[in-house]
């Protein structure tokens, strides 16, 4: 991706952000969904449990940058303009997946720190203490809303890629070409 900007893309530092930060959650949603495949307590469950959380850490830090490039920058004009009905789910998807981009990963750690006590670093016997006394009933209930939230933001995803591919194929307007 070139470094130059133009009123009908978004920056560089947006469009990266955005391809690094979506590799990552698939990357993310394929570990956890891969999990499986190994024994409980063995070290490549451990290793692919680890990476999850890891790639969670990555897109919450990454995040906050793209959220501080998106007030400084805004969002290029769509050509051909958005009805204002289109322009509100728009404004909706992208509310939802920022909001998905930093509560996820925060249940994850809270997930951990009150199940756990620590968070450990992958490859190594470094652990992250927590700054809250272990709470293994509370730690489940918080997963319980971490894996209902990744569940439902298959949906928002989808319908994330699904509008940009209707942008881009029935409604021929530069919705997608923005980000590339």
């Amino acid at each position: 991706m070139q470094a130059s900007h133009s009123p009908h893309r978004y920056n560089a530092a947006a469009r990266w952000l955005h391809w690094i930060i979506a590799l990552l959650i698939i990357a993310a949603y394929a570990l956890i969904l891969s999990r499986g495949e190994f024994a409980r307590g063995s070290p490549a469950r451990t290793l692919v449990v680890q990476s999850h959380f890891w790639a969670g850490i990555a897109v919450l830090i990454l995040a906050i940058p793209r959220v501080f490039n998106r007030r400084a920058h805004g969002a290029p004009a769509i050509t051909p303009p958005l009805s204002s009905v289109m322009q509100k789910l728009a404004w909706l998807t992208h509310l939802l997946l920022y909001l998905f981009l930093f509560a996820q990963p925060l249940l994850g750690i809270l997930t951990v720190w009150l199940g756990r006590g620590a968070i450990p670093v992958p490859l190594t016997e470094l652990h992250i203490a927590s700054p809250f006394a272990v709470n293994k009933d509370l730690a489940g209930e918080i997963r319980e809303v971490h894996e209902t939230l990744g569940e439902l933001f298959y949906y928002v995803i989808g319908l994330h890629l699904l509008a940009a591919l209707l942008h881009h194929f029935v409604r021929r307007d530069d919705t997608l070409k923005r980000m590339l």
